[in-house]
């Protein structure tokens, strides 16, 4: 699959999903989880690990953000099938477009988006993307795989504007429990996907770290893997 793949069938999934009516979403949901098994019985053990880690915590990510929390709702008022399995393939673009950018991409998303945050928080257009942002900084400031969290931080917002644009889904201008507001979508988004991106690499190291509490997933991970 190439990688000009998945953003096509991000947008046309979407597409579908909200457009053919009656059997729509069941379609999508079928193919995204048709390529998602396809991809993980193609590859390597070690990355059938992440992608199951990335899988578990997008599924528990959504359940909690959407139906527990309440920060944007589906246009069914559901979590469609297809959501978990999609964040696994954005997760898989942003592996592979990050080993294609340069070290300076690193620095350059941050310049660009936090000037717009910064007015936004101002104007009291979208105070949630202040506290995203800091996530998205702290991830680029600590983090080993900075070109992923830049690349991921871009790519899931411009999906979040595509999902929004079409009505696949939408943020409420009230975030609960906090007392501040959001846009639709709200800028700094794409810090979900990178606290998503963490947390399937601070996972695999503890695994890595210690085996013995995870046999099953450490038995996919060669004796090297687990050394490094």
């Amino acid at each position: 699959m190439t990688l000009f793949f998945f953003p096509c069938l991000f947008i046309s999934g979407l597409f579908i999903d909200q457009y053919v009516p009656d059997y729509g979403q069941l379609g999508v949901n079928l193919i995204v989880w048709a390529i998602f098994l396809r991809i993980l019985w193609q590859h390597s053990p070690v990355l059938r690990v992440k992608l199951i880690l990335c899988l578990v915590y997008a599924t528990l990510g959504e359940l909690f953000l959407s139906l527990v929390w309440g920060l944007y709702i589906y246009r069914l008022d559901n979590v469609p099938l297809f959501v978990p399995a999609g964040h696994v393939l954005l997760f898989i673009t942003g592996l592979l477009v990050a080993r294609r950018l340069p070290n300076w991409i690193i620095w350059v998303v941050p310049s660009l988006t936090l000037p717009l945050v910064i007015f936004n928080v101002f104007h009291q257009i979208d105070t949630l993307s202040s506290l995203l942002s800091l996530i998205f900084m702290l991830c680029i400031l600590f983090g080993r795989w900075k070109k992923l969290y830049a690349s991921m931080f871009v790519m899931a917002l411009s999906l979040e504007i595509v999902g929004t644009g079409l009505g696949n889904w939408y943020w409420l201008p009230e975030v609960a429990w906090l007392g501040i507001n959001s846009h639709n979508p709200p800028l700094g988004a794409g810090a979900f996907y990178c606290l998503l991106d963490l947390l399937v690499v601070l996972t695999m190291q503890f695994i890595k770290r210690y085996p013995f509490l995870f046999r099953p997933f450490s038995r996919a991970i060669p004796a090297t893997e687990q050394a490094s």
